[in-house]
């Protein structure tokens, strides 16, 4: 059914807060007779201001998402094809961003160059086209930034940051370690998303498996309540299998010769 041109408008307005209505512009439209033709033209023209905003909404959320602009990662660039499994459609189909709304984290397991941070990054990618809220941050970074907050005091102020995301992605954990004030810090991330309203989830890459991760952890309790929490509701996808790495690698071999003395011309 086609949309009625006052729905388009109301839904135009709402995107544009624009102190306006469809009930002032039929009223406007009814005062000058203005034609079928004159009405879809003004729809197109919200229609255009609606997008543009949206579209600039999104740049945004790209660009405080830490996600990579310049060389970007999506659904559309990776090669499925060197993935195999009856359950791969499972995989195909965390597309449809259903996890941030089910409040179902993911979990990306495997070897390196297996394509994990693509996959976790894409998801983040879909989000921000959905206008959700999106942070990516790989584990390293978020042990200093925990060591930072503690040391200037932060730490309130820190967590929120990282709780206000509808999705957090955390790569590579297990490639470093917490200490038992960090760790705690995680655990207190990790409770308040549990505990968030609205869209969330949380999305790891890690060459690990979750049951090793304590590892890199000093705080026992802590993380133990942490994994609780993340695999509480969550879907594990284990990638297992050679990295893809260097696939297109080009190698030439050459060989050094002896270079023989320039001929002394008289």
């Amino acid at each position: 059914m086609t949309e009625s041109p006052y729905s388009t408008i109301d839904r135009c307005i709402e995107t544009l807060n624009l102190d306006f209505s469809s009930e002032e512009f039929a009223r406007l439209a009814a005062e000058t007779a203005m034609t079928p033709e004159s009405i879809a033209a003004v729809n197109a023209i919200f229609e255009y201001l609606r997008e543009k905003k949206e579209q600039s909404s999104i740049q945004i959320l790209l660009r405080t998402s830490r996600l990579p602009q310049k060389h970007v990662k999506t659904f559309d660039n990776f090669d499925f094809s060197v993935l195999k499994g009856k359950d791969l459609d499972r995989l195909k189909s965390i597309r449809s961003l259903a996890a941030v709304y089910a409040h179902r984290n993911i979990a990306f397991i495997g070897p390196a160059g297996t394509g994990k941070t693509h996959l976790a990054q894409a998801f983040g990618y879909e989000c921000c086209q959905h206008r959700l809220k999106t942070y990516f941050i790989k584990a390293s970074e978020l042990r200093d930034k925990f060591t930072a907050a503690r040391r200037s005091g932060r730490e309130a102020a820190t967590l929120t940051s990282l709780v206000r995301p509808s999705c957090l992605i955390i790569d590579e954990v297990g490639h470093c370690e917490f200490d038992k004030e960090n760790t705690r810090l995680f655990f207190d991330m990790i409770d308040r998303r549990y505990n968030k309203e609205g869209a969330y989830n949380i999305v790891f890459t890690s060459n690990k498996s979750p049951s090793l991760w304590r590892e890199n952890f000093n705080e026992d309790d802590s993380l133990l309540c942490a994994l609780d929490r993340i695999f509480d509701d969550a879907t594990v996808f284990n990638i297992r299998g050679e990295s893809f790495r260097g696939k297109r690698l080009e190698t030439i071999a050459l060989q050094a010769g002896r270079v023989s003395s320039p001929t002394m011309m008289g």
